[in-house]
């Protein structure tokens, strides 16, 4: 448990783990859209934190826009990821409204290769580990997976997230970069271990930055599906590492509506050309730009 014998920043990663294990559990279907989580005495017990960190984390999924509290009831989930089919021949995002599902299906090929800009790797993370578990468990079997993850440079000053009331206070930007070494480190480790446990034959991962700011996401999936979403400006509450609450301009890259191209066999079609674009697109930023 996270009591008082734990530092500030010990307590800080509890609760970031938390509410990203929280946020991807309600953009993955797990806690579905208008469904009530569990109480706060089971997150606590399941997830081995305390209740202030649960409570914690629970907030800030609320201050985000996923969540809200009915009295005498918990905390019920009002928002979720959508992705919207732009592509005729897209059938398969009707198996789901979420990412989870079209990351599942990719990861069902003997030789997976996934593309990935982002702002953090936070959902990249998430939707990883879930295909580690897969594979671990034998339900699919993929012998080679190559994956790319352009981020931004740490050498930016990003217009997000940042203080609203001091620009100058450089605390939101810290922590964003921190939440990117975390789950960076955390793809590299967990993807290290397939090899050496021998489920898989050849990871390649690569993780470059580029002096750009994200104003989109974008996953490529196997070179033939697009998906694409832009980042939405809000205001929210954002607590810090320290517990301070700041009023903070954010973006919420989870809450994105994503659209999802396919690329088919005919290389005129709206499908085929967004496809292609975008991987002509990621390829000449990271050969050109990223380091």
């Amino acid at each position: 448990m996270d009591g008082q014998q734990t530092s500030d920043g010990g307590r800080g990663r509890k609760f970031q783990r938390v509410a990203g294990e929280l946020r991807s559990r309600v953009t993955d279907g797990t806690y579905r859209l208008r469904s009530f989580l569990p109480s706060e005495r089971d997150l606590a017990e399941e997830l081995g934190v305390s209740r202030d960190t649960v409570q914690r984390a629970l907030r800030e999924l609320a201050d985000e826009g996923w969540i809200e509290s009915r009295q005498g009831s918990g905390w019920r989930v009002v928002k979720t990821q959508l992705i919207q089919s732009a592509t005729p021949k897209a059938t398969r995002a009707r198996r789901g409204a979420t990412l989870g599902p079209l990351i599942s299906e990719a990861f069902e090929r003997d030789e997976v290769t996934l593309d990935v800009y982002t702002l953090t790797s936070e959902s990249l993370d998430a939707h990883i580990r879930l295909q580690v578990e897969r594979i671990r468990a034998g339900i699919i079997r993929p012998q080679r997976i190559a994956l790319r993850v352009l981020l931004p440079s740490e050498s930016l000053v990003l217009s997000y997230p940042r203080n609203k009331e001091d620009r100058a206070d450089d605390r939101p930007q810290k922590r964003l970069w921190a939440i990117g070494r975390r789950h960076t480190e955390s793809l590299r480790t967990m993807l290290r271990q397939l090899l050496t446990e021998e489920l898989v034959r050849s990871v390649d991962l690569r993780i470059r930055h580029v002096p750009l700011v994200p104003v989109c996401k974008l996953y490529l999936l196997n070179g033939v599906e697009a998906l694409h979403g832009m980042y939405e400006v809000i205001d929210r509450q954002m607590e810090l590492d320290d517990g301070e609450v700041i009023t903070a301009l954010d973006v919420l890259g989870l809450g994105a509506t994503l659209t999802h191209h396919v690329k088919d066999g005919d290389p005129n079609s709206p499908g085929s050309v967004f496809v292609g674009s975008m991987q002509t697109w990621f390829d000449s930023v990271w050969d050109r730009l990223a380091e």
